[in-house]
């Protein structure tokens, strides 16, 4: 966070304090304050957006994140979701790759203890609940430090796993449970020879938004035969949405849709308590598709499964 001026790290760190007061008015006064001493400040004009956001202060807060957006132009920050929320408009259909991976690199080194121990995240258990004895060659998409691998290595005859986060990459490694762990953007695959018999991903489409690319390059990527299992947090409305704390939401309507139109043939989806936000229950949707119909081939062109 720190602007490379002393006087403006002091001012952020005085309306810190403000703010942890309660006094959120007079921090978001002393950052408007003190911004012109450092215009191009991406990540000050993000605390005056939070602070002013915290006061009631729409207008100045949407036009801080507005400058904070111009400012990190790869999104780093988030600020541009921050500013769409607040305005009401549609959202961006998938979170810059640079937040994602900024905020999990963050917090790999708690996820487990926030996650798991205070919030009750059971993804990978209810995931896990719904497959097969025998999963063949798995992929696990957003594996993060390793909790859904963990919970199905015994099923699994090869075992990888891919996440955009380095740090969350060497929580990982540390379980000993994978085969491979690699380094991969999710809004950035590419459809290769490599087939998989299972791709699963446990609770990371809430940072995608819209699916269509991905469960595309699902389609494209598995094995005669294969099944794609996953869990989204539900949303009561049609489509997807991205919610107040910048995590997507998708209607079962628009999940079916999309899995039919990709050719699986067989869905299961089951209703289920993920975990609790702010002491209240998330409810998910825990999805597993099968007997896909057709793929895409490498010409583009749909091509029957023998």
């Amino acid at each position: 966070m720190s602007s490379g001026d002393m006087r403006a790290d002091r001012r952020l760190a005085f309306a810190e304090g403000l703010l942890a007061s309660g006094e959120a008015a007079a921090a978001a006064d002393l950052m408007a304050d003190t911004l012109p001493l450092m215009p191009d400040w991406a990540a000050g004009w993000l605390r005056l957006g939070e602070m002013a956001e915290a006061a009631g202060r729409e207008g100045v807060a949407i036009d801080a994140y507005h400058r904070a957006s111009e400012l990190d132009p790869a999104g780093a920050l988030g600020a541009g979701l921050r500013r769409d929320l607040l305005r009401k408009v549609p959202v961006v259909e998938r979170m810059p790759s640079a937040y994602v991976e900024g905020l999990f690199d963050d917090y790999a080194h708690r996820f487990e203890a926030s996650l798991v121990g205070k919030l009750g995240y059971c993804g990978p258990e209810l995931l896990a609940r719904t497959l097969p004895d025998q999963l063949g060659r798995v992929l696990d998409l957003g594996c993060g430090t390793g909790l859904m691998g963990a919970a199905i290595r015994g099923r699994a005859a090869h075992l990888e796993g891919w996440d955009i986060s380095a740090a969350m990459l060497r929580q990982a490694q540390a379980k000993k449970v994978y085969d491979h762990l690699g380094k991969e953007d999710l809004n950035a695959l590419r459809i290769t020879e490599r087939r998989w018999d299972t791709i699963l991903a446990a609770d990371v489409l809430i940072y995608v938004g819209a699916l269509e690319r991905l469960v595309g390059w699902v389609a494209g990527s598995l094995a005669p035969g294969g099944l794609f299992a996953f869990t989204v947090e539900a949303l009561a409305g049609e489509g997807f949405a991205l919610g107040t704390a910048r995590r997507y939401a998708h209607s079962e309507s628009y999940v079916r849709d999309l899995l039919a139109q990709a050719g699986f043939a067989t869905l299961a989806i089951t209703r289920s308590t993920l975990r609790t936000d702010r002491g209240q229950p998330v409810e998910a949707l825990v999805v597993s598709a099968g007997g896909l119909g057709a793929r895409l081939g490498r010409t583009g062109e749909e091509t029957e499964l023998a």
